[in-house]
């Protein structure tokens, strides 16, 4: 009896690199789709910057903010990485509003 009850509670095991290998390709197909959706915001930011929509920009530039530190709390982006793009983005938004 607790024979049977052993060989029933034992799974094959899969080998530790086998199993790191798996976890890393499912980190980085998560990560680019969130990248991509940051770069897609940016773009659109972008977009709005040149058609002069004052309104669009500032709903545009908090998306943005909000998705980077979204990132950044997941360990997605690098902190330092993130607050350079959003500087960067605020000036560009403020020279073009002018």
């Amino acid at each position: 009896m607790a024979k049977e009850a052993g060989e029933q509670a034992k799974k094959s095991r899969t080998p530790t690199p086998l199993k790191r290998d798996a976890q890393s390709k499912r980190r980085n197909l998560r990560n680019r789709v969130y990248k991509s959706r940051i770069k897609t915001a940016v773009r659109h930011l972008d977009e709005a910057v040149k058609a002069g929509d004052n309104g669009g920009v500032k709903e545009r530039l908090n998306e943005v903010y909000s998705l980077m530190d979204k990132g950044v709390k997941k360990g997605i982006l690098k902190a330092n990485a993130a607050n350079r793009t959003k500087s960067r983005l605020s000036t560009k938004t403020l020279v073009t509003a002018k």
